[in-house]
């Protein structure tokens, strides 16, 4: 069986209960299909709770590309905040949705708009928000 869009290699899926709300309402509620797919399959806890290896809005991780063993910094952000240079992924690509709510360790795929399927490993969490008391509640 081919794994789906954005589908992890283990099952766990977490937001925080802040994100999943400010997520929803993107884009006028109009989400990627990958993005809708997270919103639906999360289990959702208090943004306090979260464990520190869980990608949440704004997190900074460190991750591997499976086939060529490139590594990059990459952080989940909104579309207004994105920027390929600075390494700020928005969720709704492809690869943000791959990776929000995905813990350390977790290997994800994603297809590109115009390319054929990829894979990566989180390796590590570099900043989360949370972890830091960084999150309004």
């Amino acid at each position: 069986m081919e794994p789906q869009m954005s589908t992890v290699l283990n099952d766990e899926l977490l937001l925080t209960e802040l994100d999943y709300v400010r997520l929803s309402r993107l884009n006028d509620g109009h989400l990627p299909p990958d993005l809708s797919r997270v919103l639906d399959a999360a289990d959702l806890v208090p943004a306090p709770e979260i464990p520190e290896t869980i990608v949440t809005m704004y997190s900074r991780v460190q991750v591997r590309d499976r086939d060529s063993g490139e590594s990059q910094e990459i952080t989940v952000c909104y579309p207004i905040d994105a920027s390929l240079e600075k390494g700020f992924i928005s969720v709704l690509s492809p690869i943000g949705a791959a990776l929000i709510g995905r813990r350390v360790g977790s290997a994800v795929y994603w297809t590109p708009p115009a390319g054929k399927e990829r894979s990566m490993e989180i390796q590590s969490m570099l900043y989360q928000p949370e972890a830091h008391g960084d999150y309004v509640t």
